[in-house]
């Protein structure tokens, strides 16, 4: 087992974080409601207006609840960011995206659209990614008359997110659907064969531990394939990806944390995405967990969440 050296900020923020238990499902959504519902709330520095919508499903499928974030009485079209929630597949709300959401719209001047797809394992893959494909095609359709710029339209995932992220980056252009300008990858969880060295390494780490990942996959492939095996589809793991099926998607900016198990599967896909020739950073922070910026009030956070302001900014030109 690889040795743990956290960020010395990092060290107790640590040891107040109970571990997450995917074989109770029912308990780690209700642990993680309540956890939001005693996140602080984020202090604009900026008016902001605020609206849930909901916008058409797929054939067939319930209509797509999102939120809009946008910098209240501008009068230029801006760019938007569709964003993409963590949660394993299996958790995560428009709830757990407030906070982040607000600052990016706030911070980087840019329209912001949370989308709350269906879960699994009520709803298994291709639920998730399809009501995120809907989102996309409404924004970039009807995107106009929210004060948004669509040809500078861009998608951000976080963990789960991040996966649905770089999947919905991959189908859209396979499909001929909407362009995407950007695509921002923060630990994308992209490959359910879990054997980088990282997953194996790393078993027990603050936020997300590795053994989660068989149940985060299982049931987010339920009726599917079996998580490993070799039908598990592209537009679920992007990381099944051929290198030659990558070229010409949208520049691409990733994130991976040290202390995490996740780690080394974004980093390999970020090294696809340069071999294909796809222009990519790759930000790396060393001593930290799986997506430490979400607590707040912490310097390496901060700089987390500032790294990612700048990068949205420059990438969808606001």
């Amino acid at each position: 087992m690889t040795d743990i050296i956290l960020d010395p900020e990092l060290v107790g923020l640590a040891a107040a974080i109970p571990p997450l238990d995917l074989t109770d499902l029912a308990a780690a959504r209700e642990s993680e409601r309540h956890i939001v519902a005693h996140l602080a709330a984020y202090e604009s520095r900026t008016p902001l207006t605020v609206r849930d919508l909901l916008v058409p499903g797929p054939a067939q499928a319930p209509d797509v609840p999102v939120r809009v974030y946008a910098p209240a009485g501008h009068t230029e079209p801006l760019p938007a960011l569709l964003y993409l929630h963590g949660g394993a597949y299996v958790m995560g709300s428009l709830a757990l995206t407030d906070t982040p959401a607000r600052q990016i719209a706030d911070r980087a001047g840019v329209v912001v659209v949370a989308v709350d797809y269906r879960l699994a394992p009520e709803h298994p893959y291709p639920a998730g990614l399809e009501d995120c494909y809907a989102a996309l095609g409404w924004l970039s359709g009807e995107g106009a008359a929210l004060g948004v710029d669509t040809g500078r339209i861009g998608v951000l995932g976080e963990s789960a997110g991040g996966g649905l992220a770089a999947a919905l980056t991959l189908l859209s252009r396979d499909r001929g659907g909407p362009r995407l300008i950007a695509q921002f990858l923060d630990a994308p969880t992209v490959d359910d064969r879990l054997g980088t060295p990282s997953m194996r390494d790393l078993p027990d780490t603050p936020i997300w531990q590795a053994r989660n990942s068989v149940h985060s996959w299982r049931l987010y492939l339920k009726g599917t394939a079996e998580p490993g095996g070799p039908d598990v589809p592209v537009h679920a793991a992007p990381a099944r990806a051929r290198v030659r099926d990558l070229a010409g998607l949208p520049p691409a900016w990733t994130v991976a944390y040290q202390i995490d198990p996740t780690r080394d599967e974004g980093i390999d896909y970020a090294r696809l995405l340069m071999q294909a020739g796809v222009p990519t950073e790759l930000h790396h922070y060393s001593g930290a967990f799986h997506v430490a910026h979400a607590i707040p009030g912490t310097a390496i956070g901060e700089r987390m969440i500032a790294d990612r302001i700048e990068a949205i900014g420059r990438l969808l030109g606001a």
